[in-house]
């Protein structure tokens, strides 16, 4: 069950739209979605959720500022009338890009749709797009298997503000995008509007588990199809390491196997030059490609110098991306 703490808040550590990151007196981060309870200010008395923490799950070690006790109500004006995170003393009215009616397309046209099941890997494939295609649109459509709040990814902001993201799309109750959907499918084409390419995948703090089928992203399964559906090229960003302490995580992730053996519809994998991999009925795409900047981007706490084989394998995907928009796949 859930564990609440009330606790002052000591100073702002880091703030940007929809999320404050600050301390708390007597010891401890917390973070704000200030979209959902407004900032806060030092010398404020807040709830803090500790569940995770006290847990040691997947927050990095941050407390969830559940609500300011230092105000008597607040209010902001919301973007439509179908609400998120419905049901909970959270729920907000995000509105979503449907109640406007029908998304501008139904099909995709063949455009790349790059499913990853690991967050760290949209900005890999990002990379890898930009390098290839360079001024051409990659849009990340995220789900809500991971993390609901966009706000909560310093990775995305960061994508953003390079320009390898030109705009974000959350889905289900996932929210906090440029644009918010109903659901992947409806996701995908409201997109597409405004892409030549688009990522799919999930926000940070994924589940495992020690089963075949219980881990979140075993929904990339479902992506896939659904973009083969709608008329585009699924490509698959293949989760691969050489450094995972889990055997089933070295070499080919077994969640990966998994997710290609669920699919029913054929998908293009992306194969690193000199690598090898039998996915099965998917089209393997042998990928040649030069050195790739991944800045201080981490997966499972390692960086590209200690694991390059996961960086390599999963630009590998956004290259490949970038050259079917560019007519070189």
């Amino acid at each position: 069950m859930p564990r609440f703490e009330t606790r002052g808040v000591d100073a702002v550590l880091a703030e940007r739209p929809g999320l404050q990151r600050v301390s708390l007196d007597g010891g401890g981060r917390a973070y704000v979605l200030t979209d959902l309870i407004g900032p806060v200010a030092p010398g404020d008395r807040v709830v803090v959720n500790t569940t995770a923490v006290d847990l040691d799950l997947g927050t990095g070690g941050w407390h969830v500022v559940h609500w300011n006790l230092s105000r008597q109500e607040w209010s902001a004006p919301g973007g439509g009338l179908i609400l998120k995170l419905r049901y909970t003393s959270s729920q907000t009215d995000t509105g979503v890009a449907e109640e406007a009616g029908e998304p501008e397309r139904t099909s995709l046209d063949g455009m790349p749709v790059v499913v990853c099941d690991l967050h760290s890997q949209v900005a890999c494939v990002a990379e890898g797009f930009a390098g290839e295609a360079p001024g051409r649109r990659l849009v990340f459509v995220m789900t809500d298997s991971a993390a609901l709040p966009l706000a909560l990814s310093d990775l995305v902001a960061a994508l953003c503000h390079r320009g390898r993201l030109a705009a974000t799309v959350t889905c289900g109750q996932a929210f906090g995008g440029d644009v918010e959907a109903v659901n992947v499918v409806s996701g995908l084409l409201v997109a597409a509007a405004g892409a030549d390419a688009l990522v799919v995948g999930p926000g940070p703090g994924v589940v495992g588990t020690r089963t075949r089928f219980g881990f979140s992203g075993l929904e990339a399964a479902a992506v896939i199809d659904a973009a083969a559906r709608r008329g585009g090229v699924p490509v698959v960003a293949v989760r691969w390491s050489e450094a995972d302490a889990r055997p089933g995580h070295r070499g080919l992730s077994h969640h990966t196997a998994t997710v290609l053996s669920e699919a029913a519809a054929t998908a293009l994998v992306a194969v690193p030059a000199g690598e090898a991999l039998d996915p099965g009925h998917h089209q393997a795409v042998e990928v040649a490609m030069g050195d790739l900047d991944h800045g201080d981007v981490t997966t499972m706490g390692r960086g590209a110098g200690q694991d390059p084989a996961f960086f390599r394998w999963s630009a590998a995907a956004g290259v490949l991306a970038g050259r079917l928009v560019s007519g070189a796949g």
